[in-house]
């Protein structure tokens, strides 16, 4: 006879752990549009305490793109302050008796107006640390730029096609967001504030180091010489094909039935026109089953 018991409900599975390392930190933001906010959000998600005043007519984010401006700042305490008037510096000085980071993205001789040169403010915060992010590095740093010209000096702007996405803006905002992080360890280490300075041009340097090393020069493995690394058109849209492994190749090509047997072969033209006609006889409804049932790395889109 079956047992009257009721069965257990299945145990749900653990959530990711999420660590918060900047758990207590307390970050101040200067900086406007998106590097120095996107910077200041990553520091919030890594658990730190997040301020920010802005001038009296707002961030600029916030007319252009209210809805950016409002995921970029979430949790952030906001104040409007004039930084140039004696009520303005009143409240700054303040809040930076509280804080352990500073984030700023003037340009040095804009921040030496405000009395936020590094110099000054270790003297009157000497536990303090700043995070100052320009558009270049060093001497470059008065230098008027944006993320597009940062892209365009790394040679990452191909034709007459904006960048998909502002590349040096959010990478930059990383490197300062990790740049908070090495300042607590050395506040926590030394026992005083730091003075880092990360630049978007050398952020987008650093993501154009593939391209640099030649990964993805035309007519390299990545860079549109691999037939199993491409974009190619579909039936009904286009398809980002990403098989490059050789175990990937090998499945790419026994699907196409297409006689590839080494990774020269994947290099010559004969197996780029076969796979590309393969592809355009399908629809993206069939290469997204094929891609699950041969296990091909692929992303279809459309026209």
């Amino acid at each position: 006879m079956p047992s009257s018991k009721p069965t257990a409900a299945p145990t749900p599975p653990s959530p990711p752990t999420v660590l918060q390392p900047l758990k207590g930190v307390r970050v101040l933001s200067l900086a406007l549009n998106l590097p120095g906010p996107a910077a200041l959000m990553r520091c919030r998600q890594m658990g730190a305490r997040c301020a920010k005043l802005e001038p009296p007519p707002g961030d600029p984010m916030k007319l252009y793109n209210p809805e950016a401006y409002a995921a970029l700042h979430a949790g952030v305490r906001t104040a409007a302050a004039d930084l140039k008037t004696e009520r303005g510096q009143a409240l700054l000085q303040r809040e930076l008796a509280k804080t352990d980071v500073l984030l700023t993205s003037f340009r040095p001789s804009a921040l030496a107006k405000l009395g936020l040169g590094w110099k000054a403010l270790h003297k009157q915060h000497p536990q303090l640390s700043q995070v100052a992010i320009v558009g270049s590095p060093g001497e470059r740093a008065e230098e008027p730029g944006h993320d597009l010209t940062y892209l365009a000096e790394n040679d990452l702007v191909t034709g007459l096609d904006l960048p998909a996405t502002l590349y040096a803006d959010m990478g930059g905002s990383l490197m300062a967001s990790e740049a908070v992080l090495q300042a607590v360890l050395h506040q926590r280490a030394k026992g005083k504030g730091a003075y880092l300075e990360v630049a978007l041009s050398a952020a987008a340097g650093y993501l154009a180091l593939p391209r640099s090393w030649g990964l993805t020069q035309p007519g390299a493995a990545v860079g549109g010489g691999h037939a199993g690394y491409r974009l190619y058109a579909c039936k009904d849209g286009r398809v980002a094909l990403a098989a490059l492994e050789p175990h990937f190749a090998a499945s790419l090509c026994a699907a196409a039935g297409v006689q590839a047997s080494s990774m020269k072969a994947m290099f010559a033209p004969a197996t780029h026109a076969a796979i590309e006609a393969w592809l355009k006889a399908r629809t993206r409804k069939e290469l997204d089953a094929l891609a699950v049932e041969k296990d091909i790395p692929l992303h279809t889109l459309a026209p």
